[in-house]
């Protein structure tokens, strides 16, 4: 475990001016199609993207963001794997906005075909179409591609950096590299002569590093085990960096008012605010106002005094309103109809059963509120922002204030939670204005909790209806249809300016591509026509896909006498085994079809996203004085467990927050805005309530899957499962606390 003096340094070195110097190390092929971000100064190396090496030790350049998932320790382990440095010895930073950082794995997440099914050649595929992402400049944390996207480069980044290091000891030793060796951040020579890597830094620098094999998975000794976090120390300390802990000399705190409609600003008297002892400067942002004052609380206080006339909202001024145009939607042709087998139009034998589900906007809710802080000098802008998207961000805040992206610094920061907020510019742009507003004053601008709530980019309330014919203890036909508004749509003109071409396949997400041999199987996808601004919450699509699918897949089995888990296993082998060993193993770990007492209920959800099947059991307890969770079951299959202790935590942080909005999260709307503002009316889990968690971890899927989200789908139904198991009754509608005295 690092020490906190290490840490303390670590903290220091984060910024520009460690990557400023040093030898950087990258796998060769991104180099050569994508140009260095790093710049040398004096007597200094810098051969590729992502080690740096220099008098303090190994750096790791990390090129997707840590918001709490434990991404920057996984990357850091590729890279250690093969670079042979100390666990101790390693600092990782976020890299800066650059070409080089692209996700190559988000694109291929959109080709047409179902992703259980990937062959070796349609798997290849995708990740040739995701080097399309080089040309968009795509460095996006989000997607649970992390680890898919890095685990060949950085891997590669430290061969190649080993081997380069190797011949620079060479050349001092006069010997031939092939007979050193290299461990714990030092070659060695046949003799037992140590040279440390940060020694070699000046000597590396003019030498290519080399294209080499990379290790066999049976030497691994940092990978497929559980390590230390890299950022365990600073967060237990307090030295951990986030946007919200930014100083700087002369540093003005600032917040913004923006129109709860979601619209623009008609006017705005300031006089009052101004007044307000303390308050510097009100800006007229435009579609808002922004306030700058010597402390955050009080530049709050002074926003609630400006009164403002606001433009009415663009969409339905209530929730009744929104859920009717959801639901006209249905009328729609369908945009997508990414599934069909057989033909669900035919007569089938059998008992036919039929559903229609809704669940509610929701709202992100990540605890550090929305912030950035900014600087202008006129001729150069620098942001400090906890972000997913840095080359988005960094684009947009040179556009705000009239600059080009070359003169924008964008530092990002630990994230105090993403989810796929983070993935947006609202929050780091108005902090650019503000600050170019008030030239050469630094400005922390922090969004109230508030705005935060009334400005999110929801997650869409959606509905479904189901038709499923069952016969002989088996499903012969399901035939489902999916409403609610576009989040890669919305998303996409608002972050790029252009919609996806072809049919939106987030939209059917968790219901159109899961992983069952159902003779006759359609899903279509029906695009609703609103303008309720969207973004991406964790698992998407397939947060309310999961739930609508598998809730109906449960009816199905309680409509043809069949065990639900026993239900699902079958249609599984059928068609993807990985997810047949997954509802498999979570009846094992949870005893499944064993006596429980009467007040005791039990519930499977199962959901294939993201390329990991993950099977829940969820255990409720009806204690007399309300409804708890008691224990939650997860088996997840992922192909190659690269950490396990953190694969668990994703896990059990995705059912978690799973459980939140099932239970109790709903944002509503009243004349146009949203009606929660903070906790105490969009509430999570609390540890009185939160379940005990066991996981097991598989490793039978031939491909890599992700471990962000998967978590999340399979919780809502496998709770709303259990609830029924326990008292027949069966929640179609979300939050479960409509239905069911749920202990809160």
């Amino acid at each position: 475990m690092a020490s906190i003096g290490k840490i303390a340094r670590r903290t220091f070195l984060v910024g520009v001016a460690a990557i400023a110097g040093g030898a950087a190390f990258g796998v060769y092929m991104v180099r050569k199609d994508a140009p260095n971000p790093l710049i040398a100064g004096d007597g200094e190396a810098t051969l590729n993207p992502y080690i740096l090496i220099n008098q303090d030790g190994v750096t790791i350049i990390a090129p997707r963001a840590e918001m709490g998932q434990g991404v920057h320790t996984t990357l850091a382990a590729l890279v250690a794997e093969e670079l042979d440095v100390a666990w101790d010895d390693i600092t990782v930073l976020h890299g800066p906005p650059a070409q080089a950082y692209y996700n190559q794995a988000l694109l291929g997440l959109a080709l047409p075909f179902h992703h259980y099914a990937d062959s070796d050649f349609q798997h290849n595929l995708r990740k040739n179409v995701g080097m399309v992402g080089k040309l968009l400049n795509l460095q996006v944390t989000g997607g649970s591609t992390s680890i898919k996207d890095a685990y060949d480069r950085m891997r590669h980044a430290g061969a190649s950096a080993r081997e380069a290091l190797k011949l620079a000891a060479a050349n001092q030793l006069g010997v031939d590299a092939a007979t050193l060796r290299t461990e714990n951040s030092k070659v060695i020579a046949p003799d037992g002569t140590e040279i440390a890597y940060t020694d070699l830094a000046m000597a590396v620098r003019d030498i290519t590093p080399p294209d080499v094999d990379l290790r066999a998975k049976s030497t691994w000794k940092y990978l497929g085990k559980s390590m230390p976090r890299t950022d365990m120390v600073a967060k237990s300390t307090g030295t951990a960096h986030y946007a919200a802990d930014t100083k700087r000399d002369g540093l003005k705190y600032a917040t913004i008012r923006m129109n709860p409609r979601r619209s623009g600003m008609i006017s705005y008297d300031d006089s009052a605010a101004r007044d307000m002892p303390g308050v510097e400067a009100i800006v007229d942002l435009g579609d808002g106002i922004g306030v700058v004052a010597t402390n955050t609380w009080l530049a709050m206080q002074a926003a609630d005094a400006v009164e403002i006339e606001w433009e009415p909202a663009s969409y339905p001024v209530d929730t009744e309103g929104l859920m009717a145009a959801t639901h006209a939607a249905f009328d729609l042709e369908p945009n997508s109809t990414t599934r069909y087998d057989g033909d669900v139009t035919a007569p089938v034998e059998g008992t036919e059963i039929t559903a229609e589900y809704v669940v509610p906007y929701l709202a992100h809710a990540t605890m550090e509120p929305m912030n950035a802080t900014a600087l202008y000098t006129g001729d150069a802008l620098e942001v400090w922002s906890g972000n997913q998207a840095p080359v988005i961000v960094r684009d947009k805040c040179a556009e705000a204030v009239g600059l080009d992206p070359e003169q924008v610094t964008l530092h990002t920061t630990m994230l105090g939670g993403g989810f796929g907020r983070r993935g947006e510019y609202d929050f780091s742009v108005p902090a650019a204005k503000i600050a170019a507003a008030l030239p050469g004053t630094p400005i922390r601008m922090t969004w109230s909790r508030e705005e935060d709530m009334r400005h999110d980019f929801y997650r869409p309330a959606a509905m479904a209806q189901f038709r499923g014919v069952v016969r002989d203890g088996k499903a012969q036909l399901v035939d489902g249809k999916i409403a609610a508004q576009s989040v890669t749509h919305t998303s996409s003109m608002r972050l790029v300016g252009q919609v996806p071409p072809g049919p939106d396949r987030g939209h059917v997400e968790g219901a159109a591509d899961q992983p069952y041999a159902i003779p006759n199987f359609r899903i279509t996808g029906h695009l609703a026509d609103l303008t309720v601004p969207l973004g991406f919450w964790r698992s998407v699509g397939n947060s309310h896909n999961g739930f609508f699918f598998d809730t109906f897949i449960d009816e199905m089995a309680h409509a043809a006498g069949t065990d639900p888990l026993q239900f699902r296993f079958d249609m599984a082998r059928a068609e993807h085994a990985p997810s047949a060993g997954v509802i498999e193993a979570v009846g094992e770990m949870s005893n499944w079809g064993s006596e429980k007492p009467a007040n005791i209920g039990r519930g499977i959800g199962f959901t294939y996203s993201f390329g990991t099947p993950t099977a829940e059991v969820v255990e409720v307890e009806d204690t007399g004085n309300g409804i708890r969770i008691n224990k939650c079951w997860i088996a997840c299959d992922v192909g190659t467990a690269l950490d396990p202790s953190i694969i668990e935590a994703q896990m059990v942080s995705g059912a978690v927050y799973g459980f939140s909005a099932a239970m109790q999260g709903e944002v509503t709307f009243s004349d146009g805005a949203a009606e929660q503002y903070n906790f105490y009316d969009y509430d999570a889990l609390r540890m009185h309530n939160t379940p005990e968690f066991e996981v097991r971890v598989l490793e039978t899927n031939p491909h890599m899957g992700g471990v962000g989200e998967p978590g999340t789908p399979p919780s809502m139904p496998a709770l709303g499962n259990a609830l029924f198991d326990l008292t027949g009754t069966r929640a179609r509608e979300l939050p479960l606390i409509k239905t069911f005295d749920l202990i809160l």
